[in-house]
């Protein structure tokens, strides 16, 4: 596994949402929570490819109980997430210098989202994240 892609860890959800500073700001039923990472080489065209993954992945039940139904109308929710790329291998205390500056991340979160279709946390805000993961359901994806 590289540490140069865009990196999101999702999470199918029976419901989720994200609150700021005690408001929230953003809310999903069925669906996915993406917690979304960007290193400092990733392009606009690494976060389509993922966006498209995730919309592609087959991970809700079909009739017959198996994980073979893609999103299709369910929601999304995207989190700005760069400490998917803290690196804790030399002590204790993560490291993020793997993590874009917010420059280089914030259009790419963006257009992320916007491919997906996807509500949005508040890039760069301290968020508090609640959700109910089913299955549960947890993958780690790179493009």
């Amino acid at each position: 596994m590289t540490l140069r892609a865009v990196r999101a860890l999702v999470q199918r959800v029976s419901r989720a949402a994200v609150t700021v500073d005690g408001e929230e700001i953003a809310t999903v039923g069925a669906g996915l929570l993406v917690l979304l990472g960007i290193t400092h080489e990733d392009t606009p065209e690494g976060a389509k490819r993922l966006a498209d993954k995730v919309r592609g992945l087959r991970v809700f039940e079909d009739a017959d109980g198996k994980m073979n139904e893609p999103l299709g109308d369910r929601e999304v929710l995207c989190v700005s997430q760069f400490t998917l790329y803290g690196n804790a291998r030399k002590g204790n205390r993560p490291s993020f210098v793997a993590a874009a500056r917010p420059e280089h991340a914030e259009p790419l979160y963006e257009a992320f989202c916007e491919r997906l279709g996807a509500r949005r946390g508040r890039f760069g805000a301290d968020m508090q994240v609640e959700l109910t993961n089913e299955g549960p359901v947890t993958l780690l994806l790179e493009a």
